[in-house]
């Protein structure tokens, strides 16, 4: 059976051929969108920080990485080899360069749009890249 999708808002379904460990429950793609919310007002308010110097960096940025953890976590638990993978690897690091971006004052504008960069970069990636197992 191939793929299709449903019409009562749950993924859609899956191959027994294509079961590749990933894991799911009703509601998680609800709860991610909701980080997401959070996670792009964090940005927005670093992005008030750093381009107009007003706000709290270590505000916004608690924000931004509280709810990127939570996401990530969310992505881990539902595909067990996501820290094998570019994207989980690459995560990883986008969090921590927006914890050097709250404490880094005087490079705070570079590091913004480089983050900012590879945030896009990683995010649209090919998923040939993004799925590519590093370790």
């Amino acid at each position: 059976m191939s793929s299709a999708p449903t019409f009562a808002f749950e993924p859609a379904l899956r191959d027994q051929a294509e079961d590749d460990g990933h894991r799911d429950f009703p509601g998680r793609g609800l709860l991610i969108n909701v980080l997401r919310i959070f996670h792009i007002a964090g940005l927005a308010g670093m992005s008030t920080v750093v381009l107009a110097g007003a706000g709290e960096a270590v505000s916004w940025g608690a924000l931004m990485v509280t709810s990127g953890l939570g996401i990530v976590a969310l992505d881990a638990w539902a595909n067990p080899i996501y820290f094998r993978q570019a994207k989980g690897i690459g995560t990883l690091l986008k969090i921590a360069l927006v914890m050097l971006l709250v404490a880094w004052e005087t490079g705070r504008v570079p590091l913004f749009w480089s983050i900012l960069a590879y945030s896009v970069a990683l995010s649209h990636a090919p998923s040939w890249i993004r799925h590519r197992k590093l370790l």
